[in-house]
């Protein structure tokens, strides 16, 4: 008799030294929480293999797509577990195959057998297990299935360990490191399409988020800081709960924009922005900003001008997509799925007031001498004191 649990398999996590264990907590704890709605369950680990398997009700295939987004796996398979005897092996690799050519009526499929024998006590090698298993789908359906070892239809996958697991279909997961196994980081979030990619590669880096959105209504909607939260939730799914602080940003941005150059008023707005932000950060205890800027894109993504940025913040700023060009950006956030949000007509405070020729080479001295014009430390303050706090 079968049983059908999802099979997850780590990547770097296997190459870890003495932590490996604390890093293998990590991931089983952020994998209850992706399957947390899918039923009643429990989830074991051995041999770099994570086994997710159902004490009752418990939707499964829900409960691997959820798991597919969790970093730290490189892949998920749904497999049938059995007891590791040969017979009832070959039986559940028929029962698959079965299967295969039902959901493919009249069409003549090519397969092969692949084997890993972890337990060394069982009395066949791997080659034997598949080249048994193999002979005995060909008796079986031979009229319908010929072997391909190079490029098949599909694989039979069987792994032999003190139970045994048999499966054909292996769906690519996110790998990475477990989400906060590296600390936590504070993300500028825009309702843009690069900073959503932005926080999604830190998160695969094991990194918890906090996310800070700059708020400007009326001059933008309340539909703009929607948006934004629903970037915040699809990010989630990948890195799990983010708080998203709302700044109220109106204020300040008037003030820059009536009381400095306005060639120089976009990084004056970006440092203005990064010195909240930094303050946010290290309220919630992370230790570096993030933000989906990258060299060039914009006036304000200059070397000069992120230089100038820079200045102003004494934690480091994280910029995953320094080198990466749109059209690469923009791949990223249609695998994840914030590429249709991205871009829904709805501004955001980094496009109001935009300059007509904003300066490209600023200069720190210049732009430190601007800001003393006005006061803008009072406003900053008083955005920092009023955030709303929304969790996703």
């Amino acid at each position: 008799m079968s049983e059908r649990v999802i099979i997850g398999r780590i990547g770097e996590i296997a190459l870890k030294g003495l932590n490996r264990m604390s890093f293998e907590q990590k991931l089983a704890k952020n994998m209850k929480h992706a399957i947390k709605d899918c039923g009643d369950f429990k989830i074991s680990w051995s041999q770099s293999r994570f086994f997710v398997e159902a004490k009752g009700e418990f939707d499964i295939e829900r409960a691997a797509e959820n798991i597919c987004k969790v970093f730290g796996l490189v892949s998920v398979s749904i497999a049938d577990k059995i007891s590791s005897d040969f017979d009832e092996i070959a039986k559940c690799a028929v029962e698959q195959v079965r299967q295969k050519l039902e959901n493919n009526p009249g069409k003549k499929l090519t397969f092969k057998a692949e084997t890993k024998r972890g337990l060394k006590s069982f009395p066949m090698n791997s080659r034997e297990i598949s080249t048994e298993i193999g002979a005995v789908i060909l008796e079986k359906f031979g009229g319908r299935l010929s072997v391909d070892v190079h490029n098949p239809d599909f694989i039979v996958y069987t792994e032999v360990r003190e139970a045994s697991y048999v499966y054909t279909e292996i769906k690519p997961a996110q790998c990475g490191m477990p989400v906060g196994s590296n600390g936590k980081a504070c993300l500028l979030l825009s309702g843009g399409i690069d900073s959503p990619v932005a926080g999604y590669m830190i998160a695969k880096r094991g990194v918890s988020l906090v996310a800070v959105h700059f708020y400007s209504y009326p001059y933008t909607s309340e539909r703009a800081k929607e948006k934004v939260l629903e970037l915040a939730g699809i990010v989630s799914k990948y890195s799990g709960p983010i708080k998203v602080y709302v700044v109220p940003y109106t204020e300040t941005q008037l003030a820059i924009n009536d009381n400095c150059r306005p060639e120089l008023s976009t990084v004056i707005m970006r440092r203005s922005m990064m010195r909240i932000a930094e303050r946010i950060a290290r309220s919630n205890g992370c230790s570096a900003l993030v933000t989906g800027e990258s060299i060039g894109q914009v006036a304000s993504q200059t070397m000069h001008a992120l230089y100038c940025t820079n200045a102003v913040a004494t934690m480091p700023i994280f910029r995953p997509l320094i080198g990466m060009d749109k059209v690469e950006a923009v791949a990223l956030a249609r695998k994840i799925g914030t590429f249709e949000t991205s871009i829904l007509p709805y501004e955001d405070c980094c496009t109001v007031f935009t300059p007509k020729h904003p300066k490209t080479r600023p200069n720190i001295d210049e732009l430190i001498e601007e800001e003393t014009k006005y006061n803008y430390k009072e406003l900053e303050d008083t955005a920092f004191k009023n955030c709303e706090i929304i969790h996703c």
